[in-house]
């Protein structure tokens, strides 16, 4: 845990987990360019920061690609912050969270994940109802026409958990819809998939908006890592992990 610390210390080691929190799986090149400092700066903090754990890489092909690896900092919460005024602390959280959400365009909640396939078939995987249903739990169900309703249907096709309407589609590339209880219509939030080529693969890019509170914001980050998760094993081995599916509340 002293390495954790120290790799926190540093002002410049701490932006760089906010750039990776925000756009996960970034390059060397892409995290250089939001800090004025030289290349071979930004690897040695890099460095400490694997050094602790904080930040994991995956080669694919020619680039090092750097991931956010958040356990260190639950170890960190679980043994300083779980025992002393969690409570207190959560509400201040939220009323920053509110207060920065209306300060700013940001969206609430950001996902990305790199998938080996083509924007076709992930758009696929998305739209199709019997592909979502296979590693969703839901079957979503729509024209994908602008204007339309769409469905995320139970598996056995008695209701659906969340509807809304498509707000632009343009496959394979970007597809937006609104998000609701179909008991309360009118309260929506809105999700935003961004396919985009990257190299031989494909990055994705989920975003959540107008999340009401902190409690739908963490259970809107467990539900799309866990489906998101499943997709690409999904997509890249033709069989879903063995995950329980996002039951939308």
């Amino acid at each position: 845990m002293d390495k954790v610390f120290k790799a926190l210390a540093d002002e410049t080691r701490r932006h760089l987990l906010d750039r990776l929190h925000e756009q996960n799986g970034q390059t060397l090149a892409q995290l250089c360019e939001r800090l004025n400092m030289a290349r071979q700066s930004v690897t040695q903090h890099l460095a400490v920061l694997e050094a602790a754990n904080l930040v994991s890489t995956v080669k694919r092909g020619r680039e090092k690609l750097h991931y956010l690896n958040p356990v260190p900092l639950q170890e960190i919460q679980e043994r300083w912050i779980d025992k002393f005024e969690r409570p207190r602390l959560r509400m201040l959280s939220a009323v920053k969270q509110r207060a920065e959400d209306k300060m700013s365009d940001k969206p609430s909640f950001v996902y990305v994940t790199y998938i080996e396939s083509t924007p076709e078939k992930v758009w696929q995987a998305i739209t199709d109802p019997e592909l979502s249903l296979q590693y969703w739990g839901h079957s979503n169900v729509s024209d994908w026409q602008v204007g339309s309703t769409w469905e995320h249907r139970r598996a056995d096709g008695s209701a659906a958990d969340v509807v809304g309407v498509i707000e632009e589609s343009t496959p394979p590339r970007r597809l937006v819809f609104t998000w609701a209880d179909p008991s309360t219509p009118d309260v929506t939030s809105k999700v935003t998939f961004d396919i985009q080529r990257y190299g031989e693969i494909v990055r994705l890019t989920v975003t959540h908006d107008d999340l009401t509170d902190e409690a739908e914001l963490r259970a809107a980050a467990g539900g799309w890592a866990a489906v998101l998760s499943n997709m690409k094993s999904f997509l890249e081995t033709g069989k879903p992990m063995s995950l329980p599916p996002w039951k939308a509340s």
